[in-house]
């Protein structure tokens, strides 16, 4: 994992808060890594004398994730937990957690422990001149045929909505919360595996501003990968029509 020194200017020696960001998780059957992945991210935020807060969206997990998230949230009360009574889907999750989120910037990783929030505090710089920061993963450590298919998915729906973005679906972003809940703010529709680049489609219509920066990406270590499923797949090719033909419309 990455170790990176903290920029200086993100640090205030006067213990004001340096920044103000809202960190949140979309979790499905993840017990074996939430509470680590969590636990890492408030040891970050510690170190960056923010006002932080940590959401973990617990999108109809069967196993105990939802359990866990609760016990940290006990533990430390700038933890929250949204609950979904069933699987939303992972854009279902993605529309809660930006709805939970309260600060100036909102930051969004998966919580299978696949980056390293370390590598968070990097981004916030480039917010200074930015919107959106939009990470790629570096060295992907994923099968040879998922990597394939996240090559050719990415091609496909920057030709489609006139998109220069490396890794549409990387889990590794962050926003300014505007972009949610200002007068021009956004409108979501998608529940899948589209919200990425429902996101990113809708932002650049809006004119928001958008870089990319590469960040390591590790092999999963526990839990199973839902994203490569038949089902999201096909879901996601169906929405994706749908969703050129209501940006084209101006809807």
């Amino acid at each position: 994992m990455i170790k990176d020194k903290l920029p200086a200017n993100l640090v205030d020696s006067n213990q004001k808060a340096a920044v103000s960001i809202s960190v949140f998780f979309p979790c499905y059957n993840e017990q074996d890594n939430v509470e680590r992945t969590v636990e890492q991210a408030l040891t970050v935020l510690k170190k960056l004398n923010a006002d932080f807060e940590v959401v973990i969206v617990d999108d109809g997990s069967s196993d105990a994730t939802g359990q866990i998230a609760d016990e940290i949230s006990r533990r430390d009360s700038r933890v929250k937990v949204v609950h979904h009574p069933t699987n939303l889907g992972y854009g279902a999750a993605l529309q809660s957690g930006f709805k939970a989120a309260t600060k100036e910037l909102v930051f969004y990783t998966d919580g299978d422990g696949q980056f390293d929030i370390n590598e968070m505090p990097l981004l916030l710089p480039l917010t200074e001149r930015y919107d959106i920061v939009s990470c790629y993963r570096l060295n992907r450590q994923d099968s040879f045929i998922r990597k394939i298919n996240g090559w050719c998915w990415t091609k496909l729906v920057c030709l489609m909505f006139g998109m220069k973005i490396r890794d549409v679906d990387c889990a590794f972003k962050l926003y300014k919360r505007k972009i949610f809940d200002s007068p021009g703010r956004i409108e979501l529709s998608s529940t899948g595996a589209l919200i990425d680049t429902e996101i990113l489609a809708r932002a650049i219509r809006k004119g928001y501003s958008i870089t990319q920066k590469g960040v390591h990406h590790y092999p999963r270590t526990a839990g199973a990968q839902t994203g490569a499923n038949l089902k999201v797949l096909l879901r996601a090719f169906k929405e994706l029509f749908k969703l050129r033909s209501q940006i084209l419309s101006g809807s």
